[in-house]
């Protein structure tokens, strides 16, 4: 069984997440631990529950989503893993973290490439990758169909989608990658979305705004 912890950071107050089972394997999902004490707080979980890192995972590659990947590649000898569309973003973030105001020290361009039906393995689990860009071109979606849920990054939040006016974004697309791929997921499956609170596909179907009519 897969456990999710919720780790919310930096000023933009992105989620981050760390899944493991009960191998102690476990994967570091969008990363934007900022501050020293924010690092730390990623490091004590990890040392006091004597997990396994295996390797950092992007949703996609905007900045407020990958501050803390040079920190724990290094830190942790883990490979990063996104999708190819969105390197770019990774070769422009610290450019457009002086924009916003931040300091980003280079994150590494990705070790690994997230594909449409692929899987990511750790201990005794895996996630079926979905593609789904209008966010950014490379969005992926992490999905358990075992554990039934699914992590959005920031293509689908409660109550709201992504936001379609940065670099390569579109909404019709996006749109189109939440029909197509998650609102054909069961009620039941849990949403964890890369900013605000956990929701689900069921709540989704029958409020979300942007997804009714």
């Amino acid at each position: 069984m897969i456990k999710v912890q919720k780790f919310v950071f930096n000023p933009f107050q992105e989620n981050s997440y760390i899944l493991f089972d009960e191998t102690g394997d476990c994967l570091l999902v969008d990363m934007g631990s900022y501050t020293v004490d924010e690092k730390k707080e990623v490091l004590f979980f990890i040392e006091n529950n004597k997990l396994k890192p295996v390797m950092i995972v992007n949703t996609h590659c905007h900045v407020d989503h990958l501050l803390g990947n040079s920190f724990f590649k290094n830190r942790l000898k883990v490979p990063v893993a996104a999708h190819a569309d969105d390197e770019f973003l990774v070769k422009t973030a610290v450019e457009h973290g002086t924009v916003f105001g931040f300091e980003v020290e280079e994150p590494p361009v990705p070790d690994q490439y997230l594909e449409e039906g692929s899987n990511i393995s750790f201990g005794n689990s895996f996630l079926e990758i979905f593609h789904v860009p209008g966010h950014s071109p490379g969005s992926v979606a992490l999905y358990s169909s075992s554990d039934a849920f699914v992590i959005t990054g920031d293509v689908l939040f409660s109550g709201g989608i992504g936001r379609t006016d940065l670099p390569r974004g579109d909404y019709d697309t996006l749109i189109r990658s939440i029909t197509e791929k998650l609102m054909v997921l069961s009620d039941e499956v849990t949403v964890y979305p890369g900013h605000g609170p956990e929701t689900t596909i069921g709540e989704e179907k029958r409020s979300n705004p942007f997804l009714m009519g």
